[in-house]
């Protein structure tokens, strides 16, 4: 649906989004990580058509982002600003308008989007009358109104309380559903587990990391099993060492070794398996280690070695 190709852009000779490319599936949840600072931003206003890049491609659908297709794509932006003394329910039937519904349509879909965030008493007070996770709701609904292809959040759960991350959660599943694709930029990792698909991480306007959610979090993991069994694990060839995490146990395996070598020992001991998965890092721990060493951009190089960054793709298929 959205394809990205060599984006750059730059200020005052500073590459804040560099040479970047991927691609965002039809009906996918797609996540857009990185560091503050990282260009994150930049690259949404891109895509949006709010900014033009200085070289590089941007096609949504099949054709270049203009004025033929932007309707089809919503923004939430994390700096979020609503007429706080317009009534809630003519917000969003101003923001239908804009986007081509006429007056009775926007009434209309405006009442279904009220009801479904839990805001139909809220119709007719003012935006000013609500609390902060209130208006963020009402936000979302302008985001939603005229049934966008393209669906584009920032830092869309913040500020909200559990019961209102599920009600949203629960949004996006039924826009999912219903053939909408989400690229969601945020810093909570737990989400992006939960939720996403695929990932693209930015640092420092380069990509480190792209592809599905859970090869990133195994390529950066140590080349270990996760084990629940009842038995004596400790002593097995090929394995290093022998963990305990949450009542199951990890075993670090050798360089040589492998997972289907480990499973044979284990079996030839007569150990009773419950279950036994490849390890995998957190994706906040994968965040923060690839932060943190940064590929040499902290090393006073400008750009990421074409080599390192061939490896990192390589890792995250």
């Amino acid at each position: 649906m959205l394809q990205v190709h060599e984006v750059l852009k730059s200020y005052d000779g500073r590459a804040v989004v560099n040479r970047v490319s991927f691609e965002v599936r039809a009906g996918e949840i797609f996540a857009l990580l990185g560091p503050n600072g990282a260009g994150k931003t930049t690259l949404i206003r891109m895509i949006t058509d709010i900014l033009k890049p200085d070289s590089g491609t941007i096609r949504f659908e099949g054709q270049p982002i203009g004025a033929e297709n932007r309707q089809r794509i919503a923004y939430l932006p994390e700096e979020r600003g609503l007429y706080k003394r317009s009534k809630v329910g003519e917000v969003i039937e101003y923001w239908g308008t804009l986007k081509g519904l006429t007056r009775a349509a926007a009434q209309r879909e405006a009442k279904e989007l009220l009801a479904r965030v839990e805001l139909s008493e809220w119709t007719d007070k003012q935006v000013q009358a609500l609390s902060k996770g209130m208006q963020q709701k009402l936000q979302l609904c302008t985001a939603l109104i005229g049934g966008p292809r393209l669906l584009i959040l920032d830092e869309s759960f913040s500020g909200l309380d559990p019961v209102n991350v599920q009600l949203l959660e629960d949004i996006l599943s039924e826009r999912r559903a219903g053939g909408v694709t989400v690229l969601l930029s945020t810093h909570q990792m737990n989400k992006v587990e939960e939720l996403c698909d695929r990932a693209l991480m930015i640092n420092k306007g380069h990509m480190v990391l792209y592809g599905p959610v859970r090869e990133i979090r195994r390529a950066h993991a140590d080349h270990a099993i996760m084990v629940r069994a009842q038995g004596e694990l400790d002593g097995l060839p090929g394995v290093r060492r022998v963990e305990q995490v949450n009542g199951d146990k990890k075993l670090v395996l050798e360089p040589q070794a492998t997972a289907g070598s480990v499973l044979r020992a284990i079996l030839d001991r007569g150990v009773d398996v419950e279950s036994m998965n490849m390890a995998e890092l957190p994706l906040e721990d994968v965040f923060i280690k690839v932060v943190r060493e940064g590929l040499g951009l902290d090393h006073g190089r400008s750009e990421i070695e074409p080599d390192a960054l061939a490896a990192v793709a390589e890792r995250a298929r």
